[in-house]
């Protein structure tokens, strides 16, 4: 049984991942800014909640004391905080380029920074896991903020990895293309757009939470002790492949 803190567990991924880990036995904390959902899927999974804001360096500090004085030990941490922005650079504004970078680069950072400090002092190590996108590996028009915030994290997961790897930390992320999700809702429900962004994933679908959520758990799973430094890609073959139709 691994020990493994999620942040940004009421997403559709956070959540899922949470679902994932717990029906394999892991003991899990439960991190989130929606105290709602969070008490909702604490008492679904029976896990323990914290209500966090990953853009808070102090309380993702916290959060990581409070699953190591709950489990005795930290595993694994995984951030699946997450936004979307689709706008070309000239219509992205001030605020929305900071916000964009905030949620996913920085809360990224400051979840792996409070994760080393301990996994780094404890035997075996640990694992972390951070979640980029399809976009920071195949340039998709519209995407530039969260393009260049999630490259920002594929470079913070091969760094980060280099540095702590005599120290049994682990890190790696997972890149997923377009998933089915509140945050994608007005992509998927609409005919035109989902066509258009079905034609860009050669398994000719649209991805679900768990198929991301199964990624991570196999990340941060103890067994992969081998396994550092990778950005696995969960797109339906997005950004790696190029089809024609037969």
């Amino acid at each position: 049984m691994a020990a493994v803190l999620v942040v940004g567990a009421t997403g559709a991924i956070g959540s899922e991942t949470v679902r994932v880990l717990r029906h394999r036995g892991d003991a899990v904390l439960c991190a989130g800014r929606d105290a709602g959902r969070l008490a909702a899927l604490g008492a679904e999974v029976d896990a323990p909640t914290a209500v966090v804001d990953a853009t808070d360096a102090s309380a993702i500090d916290a959060a990581v004391q409070d699953a190591v004085a709950r489990f005795g030990r930290l595993d694994g941490v995984v951030n699946a905080v997450g936004s979307l922005l689709l706008k070309p650079a000239h219509h992205t504004r001030d605020d929305e380029w900071l916000q964009t970078i905030t949620t996913h680069a920085t809360s990224s950072f400051y979840v792996l920074r409070a994760a080393v400090r301990v996994m780094q002092t404890q035997e075996g190590g640990g694992s972390v896991v951070l979640v980029s996108s399809a976009a920071a590996r195949i340039g998709l028009a519209n995407h530039e903020a969260i393009a260049a915030a999630k490259g920002a994290i594929e470079g913070l997961v091969r760094s980060a990895a280099a540095t702590y790897a005599a120290r049994a930390v682990r890190v790696n992320a997972v890149a997923p293309g377009l998933v089915r999700s509140r945050l994608t809702e007005r992509i998927v429900n609409n005919d035109k757009a989902l066509a258009a962004s079905l034609a860009l994933h050669p398994l000719g679908r649209v991805g679900e939470p768990g198929d991301v959520a199964r990624a991570i758990a196999f990340l941060v799973d103890p067994a992969q002790s081998f396994l550092t430094g990778q950005i696995l890609g969960v797109d339906g073959g997005l950004a790696d492949l190029k089809t024609r139709a037969s």
